[in-house]
This record gives structure tokens, C-alpha cells and sequence, in this order.
């Protein structure tokens, strides 16, 4: 295939890329009603590109059936009226068995989530994603990539075996590497999306992004939509004015490790009543002494 028949997805990663939540019911099921509630109102905020079974999703937390029916619900809501990129990963068999249900629902891309196997060789990682790519040539394939030992050729030579591989979801916390990484990898070639969400997207930008994830947005669609229109103009102080709005909510889910990733998103949508607070492990719900400045946060964003 030419790259030209990725336009559509290439345009889509250029973007806000949202990781949805994943709602779960009081029986620790997934919520499906809430789920659908929850996506309509990003795609109703603008959003046009959505990521099922992200890590703000929980990936590796949902059973192989609630990752089938999490990427089901987003494909019949988003109608046509968004782009899905569906996270993918875990062994290889069961990576393209998710690629290939993707393609079938009619998704556009599928996301790889980085190899979780502690032993990854240079090669192996190329490897990995030729065979996750080539059983899917007509989806655009987009490596989330937090391997900082990696160099840029080996991402040149995936894409040299599988032209569908159009973008990476890049999410190495160091701006310097990553603009090293885009140019010897092409800078051109790809869309870099800034795999680091709103509090790393102004650095990488200025280093060639011109996209970038978001947990945020789940809560707060015009906020993440405003710091990339700022970013698209060029704009970087009022850029970093929206990023010094959001920095309490992204320091907080990134504390220890980003132990409370996902529970401070979920903590949010519960204090405007979206949502249950409920996580599964290993993340856990906010103890009652830090939902308060949470729930203050989300509604000074309310608008």
C-alpha cells in the first residue's frame, strides 16, 4: 500500500488523541451505559480521535472479552463521526487477534502498546511489531513507545517492512531524545505524537509533534482542545498557560510513579458525577483526603 492511502489516519494522530476511561458498574463489571455516556461526551466536545483500551482505559486490567466489547462500544458510538486507534498488545497471537477485530468493526489504526516482557532486544521490538503490522496491511499502525534504549534506524526499518506503520505514540519523559529520536527515525516519515499527554505536548512540539495524547480530556475536552489549537498557531505562552491550569491535576496523577494515573481522571468524573471513582488493581480509588482538591479542580473546568 502507498502512503498516501493513510492520509486519513495520519491527519487523526495530529491531534488530541484521547484515552478514554473505562467505567466500571457496582459489580465491577464494565458499565456499558456510562461508557457509551462518557464517549458521546467527547465526541459531543469535539473530540475526533479515541483510543479503546489505552492505559487511561486500564488495558492491562480488562479480561480479553472487555477489551473486545470496550473496543465495540467506542467503534458504535464514534459512528464515523471519529477515528479509533485501538490499543493492541500482550503476546503476538493475541495482539493480532485484537488488530483483526479491530479491522472488522471497521477501526482505522491500531495502537501497540509497549512489549511488557522484561527482556526486549533492539530486533525483537522490530519483530514484534512486523507481525502485528503485516497481519493487518490496510490499518495504520502506531508503536506506543517508552523504550528510551531504542534507537530511531529501528523504528526506519519497521517502517522500511510496513508502510502502514504511520505514526508513534512517542513517551520517553525527555524532550532532547525525542527530537533526536524523530529525525534519525524521519521527522517526516511519521506523526509524532506526544505519548506524554498535556504536560510534555508544548516541549515536544517545539521538537516536531503535532499531536498528543490525553487522560485529561476525559474530564475536560475544551481545555486539551484549546492547548492544541495554541500549539497548532504556534502560540507557546498561552499554550503554557492552559498547561499551568492543568499542572496540579497532572502532578498529582503523576506522583509516585503515576501510582493514581487513572484514579485521579476517575476521581474527577466522579466529583461531576460522570462516573463511579472505581479502579481496579494494581491502581487504587483516592483516599477521601485527596478527592476534595480533585473535585475542585475538575470544577473550575467546568464550563
Amino acid at each position: 500500500m502507498s502512503g498516501a492511502t493513510f492520509e486519513t489516519q495520519r491527519a487523526a494522530l495530529a491531534d488530541v488523541v484521547a484515552i478514554p476511561v473505562t467505567p466500571f458498574a457496582a459489580d465491577g463489571s464494565v458499565d456499558r451505559p456510562t461508557h457509551r455516556a462518557l464517549l458521546r461526551r467527547l465526541l459531543d466536545g469535539g473530540i475526533t480521535t479515541l483510543t479503546p483500551c489505552g492505559n487511561t482505559g486500564e488495558f492491562y486490567a480488562l479480561t480479553p472479552e472487555e477489551r473486545r466489547l470496550v473496543t465495540e462500544l467506542t467503534v458504535e458510538e464514534s459512528a464515523g463521526r471519529a477515528s479509533v486507534l485501538v490499543g493492541v498488545g500482550h503476546d503476538i497471537p493475541t495482539a493480532v487477534a485484537c488488530a483483526r477485530h479491530a479491522r472488522e468493526l471497521g477501526a482505522q489504526m491500531v495502537m501497540v502498546h509497549q512489549p511488557v516482557h522484561p527482556y526486549v532486544s533492539q530486533a525483537g521490538w522490530v519483530d514484534y511489531h512486523r507481525a502485528i503490522a503485516e497481519a493487518v496491511p490496510e490499518l495504520g499502525v502506531v508503536p506506543y513507545l517508552r523504550n528510551a534504549q531504542l534507537p530511531g534506524a529501528r523504528l526506519a526499518e519497521l517502517a522500511d517492512a510496513c508502510p502502514n506503520v504511520v505514526g508513534v505514540k512517542y513517551a520517553v519523559p525527555d524532550a532532547a531524545r525525542f527530537a533526536a529520536f524523530a529525525r534519525d527515525a524521519g521527522l517526516d516519515r511519521f506523526v509524532w505524537v506526544a505519548g506524554l499527554a498535556e504536560p510534555y505536548a508544548p516541549s515536544y512540539f517545539s521538537a516536531g509533534a503535532t499531536g498528543f495524547t490525553s487522560g485529561l480530556v476525559n474530564v475536560a475536552p475544551a481545555v486539551s482542545l484549546n492547548m492544541l489549537e495554541s500549539l497548532r498557531a504556534g502560540d507557546y505562552p498561552a499554550a503554557m498557560k492552559v498547561w499551568e491550569q492543568i499542572r496540579r491535576f497532572e502532578e498529582l496523577r503523576a506522583a509516585g510513579g503515576s501510582a493514581d494515573n487513572v484514579t485521579v481522571v476517575k476521581e474527577a468524573l466522579a466529583s461531576l458525577g460522570l462516573c463511579r471513582r472505581d479502579v481496579r488493581p494494581p491502581s487504587k480509588p483516592l483516599p477521601e483526603s485527596g478527592r476534595a482538591e480533585v473535585a475542585a479542580i475538575a470544577a473550575g473546568w467546568s464550563i
